[in-house]
């Protein structure tokens, strides 16, 4: 059967199928999470090298450094979890592990999200709260600043995947109903005629009840 039209199981065809991958690097998603990984090593190497100064963190003293870095981790190794378990993807065979494994990608690009939408929030905040006097001369400002423009950028992708996933979901539940994945273990196959139609006698040698009309119509009444 052709990959391309052989039917899909939350995102994959049947167990089994070939990989490719030419198609699997294309996919939105993939390429999603690679630039996700990309951002994520950028702001957590960012804070951790510039982030502090005598152990202080640039950003008004405050524990942004350590979310930004803490968040920065996660949404890194989450990108290569989710991108190792594309890879195997096609082959689970069971529907149920192939639907529990969107939806774990799909709860946890939603949490990351958030996650980040909260980190930028923090780090501009306490950046904006920071002494200009502490930052003359200070050569890692770019960086600090690059940290908070990525976790904002991060957003925007991990809502992308999120969208993606939820994609994917919705099409698989919708896919379950098709021809390709019903149950035919129930019955074996047999086939069962249906009703004769309507005002006819169907496949019946006679119409039913004939022999006994014939019987009640030759009757005559005894003599006494």
């Amino acid at each position: 059967m052709n990959p391309s039209t052989e039917p899909q199981a939350f995102g994959a065809g049947r167990a089994g199928s070939a990989f490719d991958a030419i198609e699997f690097i294309k996919k939105p998603q993939v390429i999603l999470r690679i630039v996700a990984w990309v951002f994520a090593i950028i702001v957590f190497a960012s804070l951790a090298q510039e982030g502090y100064v005598d152990g202080t963190c640039r950003y008004n003293g405050s524990n942004a450094c350590g979310y930004g870095i803490g968040i920065g981790v996660i949404a890194f190794l989450l990108t290569i979890a989710f991108t190792a378990l594309d890879v195997y993807f096609p082959n689970i065979s069971n529907i149920k592990t192939r639907r529990t494994a969107v939806l774990g990608e799909l709860g946890a690009s939603g949490a990351l999200t958030f996650l980040w939408f909260i980190g930028f929030c923090y780090m501009t905040d306490q950046w904006r709260q920071e002494d200009e006097k502490d930052l003359a001369g200070w050569n890692g400002r770019n960086s600090v600043q690059a940290a908070i423009a990525f976790a904002f950028f991060s957003i925007l992708i991990w809502a992308a995947l999120t969208f993606f996933a939820f994609q994917r979901y919705r099409e698989g539940v919708s896919n379950l109903f098709s021809s390709g994945y019903e149950d035919h273990s129930a019955g074996g196959g047999q086939t069962y005629g249906g009703y004769p139609p309507a005002g006819g006698v169907g496949s019946f040698s006679q119409p039913p009840f004939t022999a006994t009309q014939q019987a009640q119509s030759n009757y005559q009444p005894p003599t006494y």
